[in-house]
């Protein structure tokens, strides 16, 4: 078959997929956004990056999508037109508008979809927190129009595919028929238990596996993952465990919800409410470091915290438990995928933050369960989503399963 890859961010969720089809003998090609400079294990060609869009309030956002849809079915055109190009698959995440209008180039192409999140208005993570998020009617307003072009993208699409249940559940019950459930996949050949791991922080202490050190990850420090309960339950912590050192990994910015609303970075605002309170010297925050360095910390961490609202769930939590982490997580509806309390880690609601300090003291100080969750995390992601004897034969029948008929 011929085969086209659509993402903004190629490879995206597709590292391993795209060229696992081609060295089955398809050909595969990617469209990505000209200003994307990520690596690509498959040939790629590139639509005009959007300009901003004028419009506002709650059109905006179809507008946006629209338009970036609009210029990669231009480039689909440009690549029909002038090199012959006609796929017989076509798989696209739909987060960003971009498998909108490719129906219009390419009628008789089966047209797939990575399904990531549908946005929910109740139960899922908007008015989750209170405290920080705008409850209003006019917001869930906002919600319901940031979901046009997810709706309309699964709706166009023959079938969709999303790495959880829960997320693929996000999705109204008359469109998850044609959602499949394949998590994208860990290596768990690569990510797995170092007792030789160590890690150098910038100040030039080397952290050991075997030393009392506290791992938070996150793309970037935020409410939606928990960063502001997970401060508020470090003093506590700290006290309890003397010779603790916490490694924070994640940008100051924001990729999900919003920023303060008085401005400035999460970060900023929790170290003025926390003060001295928290003792920074056994604090590290190193932002974005290379995978490398962030494979070393969940393989070292004594304890590996997780937190997140009822939203996508990370690769950093699969991957800190296929690294044999001794997990504190919330017991968030996502997060109970894949940990069960007490079997293969620990849960504390998500907002409790003296059960949160207690879990990840107990965590620090030795749990006696430790290896047991530990071994049960990793056989967690073993069983079920390891990259190469589950996910990956999965997704590929998933695909090839599309065929053109004749």
């Amino acid at each position: 078959m011929k085969i086209l890859f659509v993402h903004q961010n190629f490879p995206g969720q597709f590292p391993h997929l795209a060229p696992a089809l081609a060295a089955r003998g398809h050909q595969v090609l990617a469209l990505t956004d000209d200003k994307n400079q990520r690596p690509s294990p498959v040939p790629v060609v590139r639509y005009k990056t959007p300009d901003d869009v004028a419009a506002t309030g709650l059109g905006r956002s179809y507008a946006i999508h629209a338009q970036r849809g609009y210029l990669a079915a231009r480039g689909a055109r440009a690549l029909r037109d002038r090199h012959g190009f006609v796929p017989d698959v076509i798989l696209g995440h739909s987060g960003w508008g971009e498998t909108l209008f490719l129906r219009e180039i390419w009628p008789d192409a089966r047209l797939l979809v990575y399904a990531e999140l549908l946005y929910r208005t109740r139960g899922h993570d908007v008015g989750f927190d209170p405290d920080i998020q705008d409850g209003s009617d006019e917001a869930r307003m906002m919600t319901v129009a940031r979901s046009a072009h997810l709706i309309q993208g699964i709706v166009q699409a023959d079938a969709a595919i999303a790495p959880t249940r829960y997320q693929a559940d996000s999705f109204p019950a008359d469109l998850r028929g044609k959602i499949a459930v394949i998590h994208d996949g860990i290596d768990t050949a690569r990510v797995c238990p170092n007792p030789a791991a160590r890690l150098i922080l910038p100040g030039g202490r080397t952290l050991r596996a075997g030393d009392e050190v506290l791992s938070y990850v996150s793309r970037s420090l935020e409410p939606y993952r928990g960063f502001h309960v997970f401060l508020r339950a470090l003093p506590d912590v700290l006290a309890a465990r003397p010779r603790a050192q916490v490694v924070v990994i994640g940008a100051e910015g924001i990729s999900y919800g919003s920023a303060p609303r008085d401005g400035g970075t999460w970060k900023a605002r929790m170290l003025a409410e926390l003060g001295d309170r928290l003792d920074l010297s056994r604090v590290h925050f190193l932002g974005r470091v290379p995978y490398a360095d962030y494979l070393s910390l969940i393989q070292l961490a004594r304890v590996h915290c997780y937190l997140t609202y009822p939203f996508v769930l990370s690769w950093s939590l699969a991957e800190a438990m296929a690294a044999g982490g001794y997990i504190v997580a919330s017991d968030t509806e996502p997060v109970r995928e894949l940990i069960r309390d007490g079997e293969n880690g620990r849960l504390v609601p998500f907002f409790d933050v003296p059960a949160l300090s207690a879990a990840l003291t107990q965590g620090l100080a030795g749990d006696p369960d430790a290896d047991r969750l530990r071994a049960a995390a990793r056989r967690t992601i073993q069983d079920g989503y390891d990259l190469h004897r589950h996910s990956l034969p999965r997704q590929i029948a998933w695909v090839e399963s599309h065929a053109p008929m004749g």
